[in-house]
């Protein structure tokens, strides 16, 4: 049965177009002057249905971050649309932005750094809560109490500080404070980077039951593609400020279209020394290039083991491949394969 548009269009609760942030250079000291921009996000496209979480990957540097803070708008966009329902977030301002935000919440790479250590935890948790008004006054300690339990935290925790609180334990206070005015969106920005390999697994299995529980919908931003394989539905892959592929998990994983795709999976650990000593990997040349002189062509042929001249002047279309809703720039992406194992 073929779905309508209207249908496909009530699944989806973020919809990114063409989304762009340039950060200004600028010279002098009282007259400044703009001489050129950090192209951070330069025109990236895709949606999130609800209830559903999209991973987002890529190395140091290439705008994933950027992203998530341009959507949950901690920067005002330079183009682009983020819609959000039939609401575009890259336009509104003043008290319908601040509504809107109640909607989209953001957890922080650092649970170290964004804690205010002055405050109670229960009082970080509580906060939100009396901003936008979502519960009676009175209400709101037993609603804290309960936040902590459902983030796997004692009640008598409430009233201690963030200092007396370990890396793993303070990510789960900022993902009660995130789910305190019970947000629809969540940005999880590189949640668990910070924390021991021992933790993650545990703040993971929270972000999937509690996406369960209230049906929440997830961005999750890692560098790390083993993290994401275990979270994410779909998986969009990013290189120097652009959507080089984006796929359902299983498809990215078993069929890539894009070398820099390749080249991180291979990097991906087997936990076993045999395969892990026999296997292809593939190793990439050079630095990311500056995102201020981004490199004629495609993006990625400085370093790309495929490129020929064509990459070095024309610019690859972001287009459909073969597979279920696969996407990939990629002038060569038939001759991509999988990582072998050997």
């Amino acid at each position: 049965m073929v779905e309508t548009a209207s249908a496909v269009a009530s699944k989806t609760l973020i919809d990114v177009r063409d989304l762009k942030m340039h950060f200004p250079l600028t010279q002098g000291i009282i007259f400044q002057r703009t001489v050129g921009y950090v192209r951070a996000v330069d025109g990236i496209s895709f949606t999130i249905e609800r209830g559903k979480t999209l991973g987002l990957v890529g190395e140091s540097g290439s705008g994933k971050t950027t992203i998530g803070r341009t959507i949950v708008r901690l920067y005002k966009p330079t183009s682009g649309q983020i819609l959000f329902g039939d609401q575009d977030l890259a336009t509104l301002k003043g008290e319908e932005l601040r509504q809107l935000r109640r909607k989209v919440q953001m957890v922080f790479q650092d649970p170290f750094a964004s804690l205010n250590p002055r405050f109670t935890i229960g009082s970080l948790i509580a906060e939100p809560m009396y901003i936008y008004n979502v519960a009676p006054r009175g209400e709101i300690r037993e609603r804290t109490i309960e936040l902590l339990k459902v983030v796997g935290l004692r009640p008598e925790y409430i009233d201690r500080y963030p200092h007396e609180f370990s890396g793993g334990q303070r990510q789960r206070i900022a993902v009660a404070r995130a789910l305190s005015i019970n947000p629809e969106f969540v940005i999880a920005d590189e949640p668990v980077s910070a924390l021991d390999v021992s933790i993650r697994a545990q703040v993971l299995n929270l972000l999937q039951r509690l996406q369960r529980q209230f049906n929440l919908t997830y961005l999750f931003v890692s560098h790390d593609l083993s993290v994401v394989r275990h979270v994410a539905d779909r998986i969009a892959v990013m290189y120097l400020g652009k959507i080089v592929e984006l796929a359902d998990r299983d498809e990215l994983y078993s069929s890539p279209k894009h070398p820099y795709t390749r080249a991180l999976l291979s990097a991906i650990p087997i936990p076993d020394p045999r395969i892990e000593k026999r296997r292809q990997r593939i190793i990439l040349s050079g630095d990311l290039p500056s995102p201020i002189n981004i490199p004629r062509g495609c993006r990625f042929h400085t370093r790309c083991p495929m490129a020929q001249e064509i990459c070095r002047e024309v610019e690859p279309t972001f287009e459909r491949k073969e597979g279920r809703d696969h996407f990939a720039a990629c002038h060569f992406s038939e001759q991509v394969t999988a990582p072998v194992e050997r």
